[in-house]
């Protein structure tokens, strides 16, 4: 060889080997075993948005976007069902199709648990994650009791009840391996700050902070760890903890507490009065299962 050949030779060999190295990440990204990722839940499993319906823009369908530069390959498999509550979770059979997630299977002779166990325990070794959003609407309602408090201690003994009952089925089903992850809700009811009723209005938004607090969310604690699942805490991610001293200005709504800002910001409640997320609020309660998903805990 040459000395002209080593130096045309020496440049050559450097470009392939960056290339190569440069390449790598890609091939193993795309090299990665699919996965499933089974969904149960309410509207926010379903990815629900006024005006729209079920959408790709919910936490479900964000999150193995989140994860795939992580080196996790996930397929959606949603069982989710707009309207569930703890109750027909595990009790009511067939979901109506306009309820169901964007590319979900019907199952209208199983209990939405059923199915998702069933499908489970059928790919129990490709099944790498379950999330479960459930227990919203089994309190929506005590917004609009005179004695909310009391209304939310008695719908949470379902939630703790019924939730545990799911969790254990669902641990049954997949094994000791799939994560398991519960998620709590935005406080959006911090937003009837914003709507008419004055004094009352405001009342409810700070008393929703101690439903969340000391009622709802301990439950969901509860009743996730008897199937040895975790929960995300989006009520705190969202801003629901704040304190309520603390002003800015949100047009149009003028000076309004922190907390009260931040959930107008995610959700469609202070502009719309719908419980429900925007795409961004979403992306909040998707980011806290991705980390979640792939941290070593």
């Amino acid at each position: 060889m040459t000395n002209r050949s080593r130096r045309l030779t020496l440049p050559v060999l450097l470009v392939a080997l960056t290339a190569g190295l440069i390449a790598a990440p890609a091939s193993n990204a795309a090299a990665a075993k699919q996965k499933y990722y089974v969904a149960l839940g309410d509207s926010y499993a379903v990815g629900y948005q006024p005006g729209k319906g079920s959408t790709r823009n919910g936490y479900v369908y964000q999150v193995p976007g989140l994860v795939k530069s992580r080196g996790y390959n996930l397929k959606i498999v949603n069982f989710g069902c707009g309207g569930a509550t703890t109750t027909s979770l595990i009790k009511q059979k067939g979901c109506n199709k306009d309820a169901l997630g964007p590319g979900a299977a019907p199952y209208p002779k199983q209990t939405q648990i059923a199915a998702a166990t069933k499908f489970i325990r059928a790919h129990r070794s490709e099944v790498a994650l379950i999330t479960v959003s459930i227990g919203g609407n089994d309190v929506t309602a005590c917004a609009r009791e005179a004695k909310a408090i009391p209304c939310v201690g008695r719908a949470t003994t379902g939630i703790k009840e019924n939730v545990a009952a799911a969790a254990k089925a669902l641990r049954a089903a997949a094994g000791p391996k799939p994560k398991l992850i519960g998620t709590t809700y935005p406080d959006v009811v911090l937003g009837a700050w914003v709507h008419p009723g004055g004094a009352a209005a405001e009342s409810l938004a700070k008393l929703s902070v101690i439903a969340f607090k000391s009622l709802i969310n301990p439950s969901l604690v509860t009743a996730y760890g008897k199937g040895k699942g975790s929960l995300v805490d989006v009520t705190t991610a969202t801003g629901g903890y704040g304190s309520m001293s603390v002003f800015e200005t949100l047009a149009p709504y003028g000076s309004i507490p922190k907390p009260v800002a931040d959930v107008c910001r995610v959700s469609y409640y202070c502009e719309l009065g719908d419980i429900h997320l925007t795409t961004a609020g979403y992306r909040v309660v998707a980011q806290l299962v991705a980390d979640k998903f792939v941290s070593k805990k």
